[in-house]
């Protein structure tokens, strides 16, 4: 609809021989009675133009050709605003095109077959995933989803290190367990990993190897059973969330295949890079980030993650990724400009590049707060939010506030089987709408491929279809900001806007005729229910 009233306002100010913006707004109207669709273009044009912007709108309006069917009329209100109210008609094929086009209905093509990579999570494998990191784990596979539904290819892919301090501490913790397991007296310092998870591995290396180890502090098999047990463990949470990666990316392969040395030689080759103190920093201030950094401690003999962290952004580049997405928590926003700095140092353009910060999330239970800390084992981890609350309230809740704003998951609201339950609430609408189609089958009205669209003229009826009709709209604003809570206050409105239809008109009555026409319009709402559900990661469940 949009497109078509652009072509409207285009070919008048071409008629008037005004240069047309490079960009004209056109927005859904707040308020019925100033039509479906508002532009300001007249108040846009006014200081080039030095007229009156109602003078202009007025000019505008006046010199539009024979309207296309969908436009009822064309008002001008004060201070210059041109509404469009769009006919009757127009809405019911929306009905249409929604059944035609069912599950794909939505879709578009703005990624135009780009390739594009999502990497998100890529959380070390030193413990249970926690409630922090599901919110940017159901942030990153909602925006794959949201992609991929707007044309493009995508990939997950979760990065991940296991070498480095963490991961010797992670070895060294379960071996310090192992010994208390044998009767031994060593304690942990605040330092080591203190979960009942190490206690799990340590009492199966015991199990199968008896006190074999007992000397052996720097056996690799503490570091390799905590890893693979932690890893099982992740891999596992992240399927109960249905998200499943297409590529796990190990920082070690960047060491073992040379990649580190390559890229700290190119940046000294070019001037990138001086020495200081022992270590190697990167003039990053020269190429946009805030202060230089080092990326090479000579007295240890090892990286600063910043170094990996380009280097592995480079082999984005090389496997041919248009777009690239990072999604990171709060704790990240003053690292990734380093990390870009390294890019554009190595001749890199960065804009490809999307960095997405989402907040933190707090965890309360009856008002209480859980403070979350994976080494001292005082968290909840996600698996049990998962267990507590289920899937599809964990997924939901987490992307209904943006992503820029401090999460408060309220246990008390995600249990809650009330119209409170945002989730609970826009199932429910789904579920109704089966119910319906049931009841309707029963009464031998199940097809309606000769329902008289026509008939759905009531008020709430085309709010209802004109709600509908802005899916494809939010898709694609979605895809371009990547933020899902806009789809999910969408589909909160959508499910209003049908409880609103559902309390003043009945779907079936005696009226045979008019009962198809809005068991067709009932089909089509739980089609872009489900649609955005699936989106969302979120089941639509035909029972509730």
């Amino acid at each position: 609809m949009t497109d078509t009233i652009e072509i409207l306002l285009k070919k008048a100010l071409k008629k008037l021989s005004i240069e047309c913006p490079d960009t004209i707004v056109i927005e859904r109207s707040r308020r019925p009675e100033y039509g479906h669709f508002t532009s300001n273009i007249a108040m846009m044009l006014a200081r080039h133009l030095k007229k009156a912007p109602l003078q202009i709108a007025d000019s505008i309006v006046g010199a539009m050709d024979e309207k296309p069917e969908l436009i009822e009329k064309v008002e001008v209100k004060a201070p210059g605003f041109i509404n469009f109210f769009i006919a009757s008609q127009a809405f019911q094929r929306i009905v249409s095109k929604v059944l035609n086009d069912g599950k794909d209905f939505g879709r578009s093509n703005l990624g135009r077959g780009a390739k594009a990579m999502v990497e998100f999570v890529s959380a070390n494998p030193t413990g249970p995933l926690t409630v922090g990191h599901g919110r940017q784990a159901v942030l990153g596979d909602s925006i794959a989803r949201i992609l991929k539904w707007n044309g493009y290819n995508v990939d997950r892919e979760y990065y991940y290190n296991d070498a480095g301090r963490q991961m010797r501490l992670l070895g060294h913790s379960t071996y310090i367990r192992y010994r208390q397991l044998l009767g031994f007296d060593d304690k942990l310092t605040d330092d080591h990993y203190q979960g009942e998870y190490i206690i799990d591995i340590a009492g199966n290396i015991k199990e199968q190897f008896g006190d074999r180890f007992i000397d052996d502090p720097e056996n690799e098999i503490f570091k390799k059973s905590a890893e693979e047990a932690i890893f099982e463990d992740i891999k596992r949470t992240l399927s109960d969330l249905d998200i499943k990666f297409d590529k796990f990316y190990n920082e070690k392969s960047l060491y073992d295949d040379g990649l580190i040395d390559d890229v700290l030689e190119r940046l000294q080759v070019k001037n990138a890079t001086y020495k200081k103190d022992d270590a190697i920093w990167f003039r990053a201030g020269d190429y946009g980030a805030a202060e230089d950094r080092v990326l090479w401690k000579s007295v240890v003999d090892e990286a600063t993650y910043r170094l990996p962290d380009i280097v592995y952004h480079e082999t984005k580049y090389k496997r041919g990724y248009d777009l690239m997405v990072d999604i990171f928590g709060a704790d990240h926003h003053a690292t990734y400009p380093d990390v870009l700095a390294g890019l554009r140092a190595l001749g890199y353009d960065t804009e490809n590049i999307k960095v997405l910060i989402h907040q933190f999330v707090t965890l309360t239970r009856a008002g209480e707060k859980f403070k979350m800390s994976t080494r001292k084992a005082n968290y909840v981890t996600l698996s049990e939010l998962i267990e507590e609350v289920g899937k599809d309230v964990v997924r939901y809740f987490y992307i209904m506030r943006g992503m820029k704003s401090h999460l408060n998951f309220d246990l008390e609201l995600a249990k809650t089987e009330g119209d409170e339950n945002p989730v609970f609430y826009l199932q429910y609408a789904h579920a109704r709408i089966s119910s319906i189609l049931r009841n309707a089958s029963v009464k031998g009205l199940s097809n309606t491929d000769d329902a008289d669209l026509s008939l759905l003229s009531e008020e709430e009826t085309l709010a209802l279809i004109n709600t509908l009709s802005e899916f494809s709209e939010v898709c694609i604003l979605c895809g371009k900001t990547m933020e899902p809570q806009t789809l999910t206050t969408y589909l909160q409105r959508l499910a209003t806007a049908f409880h609103k239809f559902y309390t003043v008109h009945r779907v079936i009555s005696n009226d045979k005729a008019l009962s198809k026409a809005r068991l067709t319009l009932v089909k089509a709402v739980q089609i872009v229910l489900a649609n955005g559900l699936n989106l969302l990661g979120v089941s639509a469940p035909e029972r509730m």
